[in-house]
């Protein structure tokens, strides 16, 4: 039976009618949640249906808190997390088992917790967390997650270099538009708002320079703002069509033993 609870909440592309069934389900009960938590902020809605959505609210929770509880029972069949103590508990700190307890997390806290409604609303609003789980059952978020693992040291480089860009412009406008306007440039945090405005090219046009220096430096940072911050979705881009790539070509296989090889896992090791 356990076996059989892991194979219908993790599909793997075999023909089952039941795992399609309740895959579909939580996708559509996941979508549902969403657009809840959007629409009962319009007063009109909340006023005429609330008692409605918050049985909607109940029996979700009370759905995704079982799926929980499943997972963390049934996740002893995945080898990864095969011992029934420690197994449990490390799948329990996994990512997707995260975003799982978040899903639910919000409802019951909001018994137990004391406080104004202001903070009750902060904590409601973690239920969006609720579209993550959207990767349980989506090949195409599995695909973006193995492109983000396997990019992972490339995008942090390119992370690094935006920092460092959004720095130095910073700094370098303070200085020099400060003594035109103190107010608008009064530090170099204050300037990192018109850095980052001016880098990915938004230009809100609240903080501006007036100074022909300042304008100049402004115009050479905006042209190499697009090219510091195309550099992540040239990345992504390049790493997504390797990984589709390497699907339509399918596992490479290893030529001694015949296994497939895994070069995510093996991927930055010497040889």
């Amino acid at each position: 039976m356990k076996q059989r609870v892991f194979d219908i909440l993790n599909p793997h592309g075999e023909s089952d009618r039941l795992a399609t069934v309740v895959t579909l389900f939580i996708l559509v009960l996941i979508v549902l949640n969403v657009i809840a938590v959007v629409i009962e902020t319009v007063a009109g809605v909340r006023d005429n249906f609330g008692d409605s959505l918050y049985v909607f609210e109940v029996l979700s929770v009370a759905i995704f808190s079982a799926e929980y509880l499943l997972r963390l029972w049934a996740c002893t069949c995945d080898a990864r997390y095969r011992h029934p103590v420690w197994g449990r508990l490390r799948y329990a700190v996994s990512f997707m088992a995260l975003v799982d307890l978040l899903a639910v997390l919000p409802f019951f806290l909001a018994f137990v917790i004391p406080a104004d409604s202001r903070f009750l609303r902060v904590i409601r609003l973690l239920r969006l967390v609720r579209v993550l789980k959207i990767g349980h059952y989506s090949d195409s978020f599995t695909l973006l997650g193995h492109v983000l693992a396997a990019k992972r040291a490339e995008l942090l480089v390119a992370v690094l270099a935006v920092l460092i860009m959004l720095v130095v412009a910073s700094c370098l406008m303070f200085y020099v538009e400060n003594g035109a306007q103190p107010e608008a440039f009064s530090s170099i945090p204050a300037a990192m708002w018109w850095g980052m405005a001016t880098l990915t090219t938004i230009g809100y046009g609240d903080i501006y320079p007036v100074t022909s220096l300042g304008r100049l430096l402004g115009g050479i940072i905006g042209l190499l703002g697009i090219g510091i911050f195309a550099l992540p979705a040239g990345i992504l881009a390049g790493g997504l069509s390797d990984e589709l790539a390497q699907r339509r070509r399918g596992p490479e296989l290893c030529p001694h033993c015949g296994k497939a090889l895994d070069h995510r896992a093996t991927a930055g090791s010497p040889g």
